[in-house]
């Protein structure tokens, strides 16, 4: 149904998204340091990069199926598969998610290496949180990941091996646009990065939607 091509324009916006306060390019609000920017250098190959700024902000790149010419959304019963490398630095924070109209947030994944063994995988459509560890995460570790958004059950799957069903479920009527990035942790719930990291990075190479 769809495949990412993150260097496409008619498929994904880069620098900007109403998951930001006015659209970005920084959310302090949400603890983090990011300052979003187009440059296609920070996302259009599907690495995505965060490098420091001097007044302690970093340049992040996100891209977002929202406001593209396609205008592509996730729906119930789509099933999502993906490709990543995790990033290594303390104080990243990748992320694949959902997003509309200020909520109908679906984490397929969020990473922190201070947590080096942990994925966070989270509905927040209707509630469900888990925190699937195991010897496969690790910082630079390459995973398959797999969700499908059920109407009454969101289940996630890594390295084909089913960790978690939320029983929970996103409703019959649910869609929402895509979003990848990379963030920065600001301190508060994950350490900021040591002061001689000035670049990180995380690798998204496949992005698949299934659609029956």
């Amino acid at each position: 149904m769809f495949t990412a091509d993150f260097a496409s324009r008619t498929q994904w916006v880069a620098g900007r998204s109403s998951a930001y306060p006015d659209g970005g390019p920084v959310n302090p609000g949400d603890n983090k340091l990011d300052y979003l920017v187009e440059d296609p250098a920070y996302s259009r190959s599907g690495a995505f990069r965060a490098t420091r700024n001097p007044n302690s902000t970093w340049n992040t790149g996100l891209l977002t199926t929202e406001g593209s010419s396609e205008g592509f959304m996730v729906r119930t019963g789509d099933v999502l598969e993906a490709h990543v490398r995790l990033p290594v630095a303390v104080g990243a924070w990748p992320a694949i998610w959902t997003w509309r109209d200020g909520g109908q947030e679906i984490d397929i994944f969020e990473y922190h290496p201070d947590n080096p063994d942990l994925l966070e995988l989270t509905n927040h459509v209707h509630g469900g949180q888990f925190y699937f560890r195991g010897a496969a995460v690790a910082p630079g570790a390459e995973l398959d990941l797999r969700v499908r958004f059920g109407a009454r059950s969101v289940t996630w799957w890594v390295n084909g091996v089913r960790v978690f069903g939320d029983r929970a479920g996103v409703g019959r009527n649910w869609r929402a646009y895509l979003i990848v990035n990379l963030s920065v942790s600001a301190g508060r719930y994950h350490p900021e990065p040591p002061p001689d990291v000035t670049e990180m990075t995380y690798e998204v190479s496949a992005l698949k939607i299934h659609r029956r």
